[in-house]
């Protein structure tokens, strides 16, 4: 009679962040090879990196699960390994061991599941079975009927545009990670937003206006640091930082990625110019690594560099602030009774006002303005 193999089983780790699955960018091994401890198995791409997960022990591999753009869930198997092996820990261990404890509980924090659905629609028993059969989401229809009710009609139109529009591209990767923040942010952040122009004419040559930019909200945290903080809405309480730890808002082929400037405010113009190369190629090349992705204490969208004056932005939990760069041009401007040409900066500041107030968003606009017509 053929025995059988004894195995021991690897589960996908917990990847922090309180993410729950992760998808399969490639295997570093295959079935059969002999690893050792803290090789690495598998990278993966959480809602905010790709990560290598490391062998927790050394030994022979019996089964590979799961091929590249699976799901795989947090605790479920991912490698058998060949005898028993050591005990592995609970999956409430963190790959890295990279502390991501907030103060923050997500889920008590936002109070909202990201993926449930839409509010309740009202729509007759056959109408839904004919929505789940043309595979149409009742919440995503405009109702024609009677009080709101969904009808018909309105199904078989809206199956008529979803086919135009083609088939349902899942998101993933980042592009998931930014419908879920924006979900959170709606769901919990009351908006409020101030727009101002400052000139920026005495700048001087080779002036990096995304250096200048992080001095200057640097500078404005200074003066108001009501604006680098944290809220928890659970317990009505905000924790403001002593430190400036900058979000910087990168647009890649991927979705939006927020890497973390750290301490901006005790680093030097050529540092942080250094510092901003580092993370933007990092991010451009999907190196970076997940421990740069959080904790940030305020966030710069410098969307300038692409087109637009300003915006309505949009504050990501627990932090209560974002300050929005538009493009640079040239406007016709009075100083001191003249009509004169000058380079404009636009800035956009949005912040939560649950939190934040008036007075506060607008003293530390005056510290941001303040610096960014400095000279040098």
């Amino acid at each position: 009679m053929a025995t059988q193999t004894a195995t021991n089983t690897f589960l996908l780790p917990d990847l922090g962040e309180g993410l729950q699955e992760a998808e399969i960018v490639a295997w570093e091994v295959s079935a059969g090879d002999h690893v050792v401890a803290d090789q690495p198995l598998v990278s993966v791409e959480t809602d905010k990196a790709v990560v290598e997960i490391p062998s927790p022990q050394s030994g022979r591999i019996a089964v590979l699960h799961g091929g590249v753009g699976d799901i795989i869930a947090v605790g479920a198997p991912i490698v058998e390994f060949e005898g028993d092996g050591p005990p592995q820990k609970e999956a409430g261990g963190i790959v890295g061991d990279v502390p991501t404890d907030t103060g923050v509980d997500v889920k008590e924090e936002h109070g909202v599941d990201v993926k449930a659905p839409g509010a309740k629609v009202k729509a007759t028993p056959a109408v839904r079975a004919i929505a789940r059969k043309l595979d149409v989401d009742l919440s995503h229809v405009r109702p024609s009927g009677a009080g709101g009710t969904i009808t018909k009609a309105d199904i078989e139109r809206a199956a008529k545009t979803l086919a135009r529009a083609g088939p349902l591209e899942e998101l993933r990767g980042v592009r998931r990670s930014m419908a879920r923040n924006m979900t959170l942010s709606g769901a919990q952040v009351v908006p409020a937003t101030i727009h101002e122009e400052t000139d920026v004419d005495a700048w001087g040559e080779g002036s990096n206006p995304t250096v200048r930019l992080v001095r200057a909200i640097a500078a404005g945290c200074k003066a108001e640091g009501a604006l680098n903080a944290w809220y928890d809405s659970a317990r009505e309480g905000r924790r403001v930082s002593p430190v400036v730890d900058l979000g910087i808002a990168v647009d890649t082929g991927d979705g939006l990625f927020v890497p973390v400037l750290r301490d901006v405010a005790s680093r030097d113009d050529e540092n942080l110019r250094e510092g901003l190369d580092t993370l933007v190629t990092a991010v451009k090349a999907r190196k970076v690594p997940a421990e740069e992705l959080r904790g940030q204490t305020i966030t710069l969208s410098n969307y300038g560099t692409l087109v637009g004056r300003f915006g309505n932005l949009v504050v990501v939990p627990p932090q209560v602030a974002i300050l929005g760069a538009g493009r640079i041009s040239e406007r016709v401007v009075a100083v001191d009774g003249q009509i004169v040409v000058r380079r404009m900066l636009p800035l956009s500041l949005t912040f939560d006002h649950r939190v934040v107030s008036g007075g506060e968003a607008a003293r530390f606009l005056a510290g941001v303005i303040a610096d960014l017509a400095k000279p040098s």
